[in-house]
């Protein structure tokens, strides 16, 4: 599930729990979109976490010698 997945994720939670009145027997819908809310602000959290590590810029092992170099200019 990508970033807006879990953005929906909370999107329809903030719904389920503060917009909509429906009384259910056997859901309680308010805890149903706590839920849903909490798992996409850990889904946000843990999506940041992982596209900050595949961001991370490693510097060169070699060492880079440009064309004038190479040259002798």
């Amino acid at each position: 599930m990508g970033l807006g997945g879990f953005i929906i994720l909370i999107a329809v939670g903030a719904i389920l729990t503060f917009a909509t009145d429906w009384q259910m027997d056997t859901v309680n819908v308010d805890l149903v979109g706590w839920i849903m809310m909490i798992v996409g602000i850990i889904g946000v959290f843990v999506y940041a976490s992982i596209a900050r590590r595949r961001r991370m810029v490693v510097p060169p092992s070699t060492t880079v010698v440009s064309e004038d170099e190479r040259r002798g200019i």
